[in-house]
């Protein structure tokens, strides 16, 4: 699924479209899993400042491109509904991200309920884990925002 694919499901538009593609696969128990790239320019809005003459994609974004990656697993859910984070769970840093580098992004529902849904995801950056983490999503109505 291209970028443009991508807006037909997640409300995110530029600068905050943190995904540049995904796929869904399915791992050996017929799961679906959602494989995403993201390609840091080194022009993104996050990287100035974050750090002078040392940019570094801060953690908070990498959390996102995360999520987003995710989301792409509830797109039949999505039409018509905003995703919001409602928590965030041994979220780990392990290697920074930085301009240049190709991030890796893997995501996978690991329980739901109703329209609440628990992801994990990770990113790795040339093969070296960068980012883990587990996530909880609320998928809300749109007329109620």
């Amino acid at each position: 699924m291209t970028r443009e694919e991508i807006k037909n499901y997640l409300p995110h538009r530029e600068p905050m479209l943190l995904v540049d593609e995904v796929n869904v696969v399915q791992d050996e128990n017929g799961n679906d899993i959602a494989k995403a790239t993201y390609f840091v320019t080194g022009h993104e809005y996050f990287l100035q400042g974050h750090f002078p003459n040392n940019p570094v994609v801060p953690g908070v974004i990498l959390c996102e491109i995360m999520g987003q990656s995710s989301s792409i697993l509830m797109k039949e859910e999505l039409i018509g509904r905003t995703p919001f984070f409602t928590g965030m769970t041994d979220v780990r840093f392990k290697c920074p991200a930085v301009p240049n580098d190709t991030l890796e992004i893997t995501a996978r529902i690991y329980n739901r309920r109703a329209l609440i849904f628990f992801v994990e995801g990770s990113i790795h950056v040339k093969g070296e884990l960068c980012a883990s983490g587990k996530f909880t999503f609320a998928l809300v109505d749109n007329e109620r925002l």
